[in-house]
């Protein structure tokens, strides 16, 4: 029986006022080792945990990671004026670096958006690529494993963000995170914000 040899992307951070956008690849063609990890959809495991498989699953898989600093994103949300583009942009990214490894069976991509989105985005290679576009896509071991290193570079880049600041940076878009960030903007002046939060975010305007 062949052995698929595929990529798997998805993104971290898209949900959340703090911190990068992350979007991530991995090359798999061999998924036994993952399932002995237990590697599944990073949404299900606890934040110590995607960091200790992250580190596994780099040793053992090619990988790529796109990370979009909110600087970055907020410049890059202006020229495209759209989340899903943004996204699209990012994955075509991460594929598009992972093809140069060479061919791939196929590429299995966590659908955010509806599919011309991103297939209008892809460079040269990823548009002669077999790209599946998959609601759910995390149940497919090459998503689950590349939404654990997204998920650890973002979680990491809260933890910067907090370090350099001396605040403790919540996850989500929920008021706690409206509070931090008013208590950031007091502290150190608003232009801050703009390098720490995603300003197209409705909650931006409760500051």
């Amino acid at each position: 029986m062949k052995i698929e040899n595929k990529i798997g992307t998805d993104e971290s951070g898209k949900g959340d006022f703090f911190g990068y956008l992350v979007i991530a690849g991995v090359i798999v063609n061999d998924e036994k080792p993952l399932h002995q990890l237990g590697i599944r959809d990073s949404k299900k495991m606890l934040d110590s945990v995607i960091h200790k498989n992250a580190t596994k699953i780099r040793k053992i898989c090619k990988y790529d990671i796109v990370k979009i600093s909110p600087e970055k994103y907020n410049s890059l949300y202006k020229k495209f004026n759209n989340l899903n583009k943004l996204l699209a942009w990012g994955h075509a990214r991460v594929i598009e670096n992972l093809l140069s490894y060479g061919h791939v069976d196929k590429i299995i991509v966590d659908k955010f958006a509806s599919s011309s989105v991103l297939e209008e985005a892809l460079f040269p290679k990823g548009k002669k690529a077999n790209i599946i576009q998959k609601v759910r896509g995390e149940e497919d071991m090459a998503v689950a494993a590349a939404s654990v290193i997204a998920r650890s570079e973002f979680l990491s880049s809260l933890r910067a963000i907090g370090r350099e600041l001396g605040i403790v940076i919540p996850k989500g878009s929920t008021s706690i995170a409206v509070e931090a960030a008013r208590q950031i903007k007091n502290d150190f002046g608003e232009d801050i914000l703009p390098k720490i939060v995603k300003m197209n975010f409705k909650i931006t305007k409760k500051l």
